[in-house]
């Protein structure tokens, strides 16, 4: 009988691994919230577009329009929730946060006309957002250095995992079709939200910013608050605040810009790889769903090991780079499955998702690297909110861009949209090979 080997000592076994990676207190609890609210959501993605079109009754460009706007929303939001999470506890922020979009989400099964949708996809959106960046703030200030990294890097895994897990529940609804089972599963994603209130309250107190202090009042020689003194002095706090705005940080509104554009990758997994494969490839559609499933275990895999060490500006301007290179790659290869036998097409295809999910997850680890970073920590909130914001402007762009580039002309449009992403992947590795200079620079 063949024996097994003893484990080599001093390595970690898988489990062990796992339980070292969520070790942190903070980070236990945004994973458990994160596992619970995330299959709510991957359950209202999955049946969404359907419950408008077959349940509520709305046209397709009423549906559009509806997502538009939640996105739209969203901007708003993003910058707020940062801002708020820079005067006011994180933590009940997030919690208020979630609870109001899980209500809404419950209310969508009162929804039957378009107003109705339009109004509760607004709200949705809206505090959706506002959630991300007070999370961001909260990991900003809750880790250090690898620690936000990594963290970030946990939490994008494991949402993955959750939202795949909803996929699957949502697919009963489309399974039996009727608006019992669509409305039962929307209530249970809502309900889903409000379950991972439990984990959040949980949250430690240091999470939170350190509260502004006041100027304090000039007194005279004789004791008497001097009023004219004491404004000036309290004019000249606010005026401190302010400068450490992140929109009086050049540095990082450029950063901001080229992860927006970069970003516009997720528009071309969601719309132009379904749409490139149903209209000019022989390969069947349902290799759409295949790529889907490729990507997300590249995502849980490989996340968190290829995010270690991006806290370094060099590093993070190292994987940026790559990223860059990997999703021009991708666009050609995606181009070149057109007019390919079946089975070419296929093979061609995975090759393309595969260099695609690299590119996305080297990305977004040198991206957070950057933005924790790069930012003041004095107004960490705000300046989660900002970058937060550039990723939702370019969600909101990557529709028309995708569209009039590689769905509109083809291989030439493969082209552009290669050129688009390694221009904005290579002015990050620029930016932050620059910010790694100036650091080494006034540390010498």
């Amino acid at each position: 009988m063949p024996t097994i080997a003893p484990e080599t000592p001093g390595t970690p076994s898988l489990f062990a691994r796992l339980a070292a990676s969520v070790s942190d207190p903070v980070l236990r609890i945004l994973v458990g919230a994160t596992l619970i609210s995330r299959v709510g959501r991957g359950i209202f993605l999955t049946v969404t577009v359907l419950y408008f079109t077959f349940i509520v009754g709305l046209a397709p460009h009423e549906v559009a329009i509806v997502l538009a706007a939640a996105s739209a929303a969203g901007v708003v939001a993003s910058l707020a929730g940062g801002w708020l999470a820079d005067r006011f506890s994180a933590k009940r922020l997030l919690i208020v946060f979630t609870a109001v979009e899980g209500v809404a989400l419950i209310t969508y099964v009162f929804a039957d006309d378009f107003v109705t949708a339009l109004v509760i996809a607004v709200v949705c959106g809206f505090f959706e957002q506002a959630a991300n960046s007070t999370r961001s703030a909260i990991i900003a200030r809750g880790f250090e250095g690898e620690g936000r990294v990594h963290a970030r890097a946990v939490l994008r895994a494991v949402t993955n995992v959750a939202i795949a897990a909803g996929s699957g529940l949502g697919a009963l609804a489309l399974a039996l079709g009727t608006a019992e089972a669509y409305r039962t599963l929307i209530a249970g994603a809502g309900a889903l939200y409000l379950l991972g209130l439990i984990q959040l309250v949980r949250l430690p107190s240091r999470v939170d910013a350190q509260p502004r202090t006041a100027a304090a009042p000039v007194t005279t020689a004789t004791g008497s608050v001097d009023a004219a003194a004491s404004a000036e002095a309290a004019i000249a706090e606010r005026r401190a605040w302010r400068r450490h705005s992140p929109w009086r940080d050049p540095r990082y509104l450029v950063l901001t810009a080229l992860s927006a554009v970069f970003g516009m990758q997720f528009g071309v997994a969601e719309l132009g790889v379904p749409l490139w494969i149903a209209r000019e490839t022989a390969a069947p559609e349902a290799v759409v769903a295949a790529l889907l499933i490729l990507n997300t275990v590249i995502v849980v895999i490989f996340q968190v090991p290829l995010s270690r060490g991006t806290h370094d500006l060099r590093v993070a301007a190292r994987v940026s780079g790559i990223a860059a290179w990997l999703m021009a790659a991708a666009c050609l290869v995606y181009a070149s499955a057109a007019e390919l036998p079946v089975g070419f097409a296929i093979a061609v295809l995975v090759v393309a998702a595969i260099t695609h999910a690299f590119a996305e997850v080297l990305s977004q680890a040198g991206g957070w690297g950057l933005s924790f970073e790069l930012a003041d920590p004095v107004r960490a909130g705000s300046y989660q909110g900002v970058f937060g914001m550039g990723y939702t402007v370019g969600a909101l762009a990557a529709p028309l861009v995708v569209n009039a580039t590689a769905i509109s002309h083809g291989f030439s449009g493969w082209v552009v949209l290669a050129a688009i992403f390694l221009a904005s992947g290579l002015g990050i590795r620029w930016l932050a090979r620059r910010a790694a200079r100036t650091a080494e620079s006034a540390s010498a």
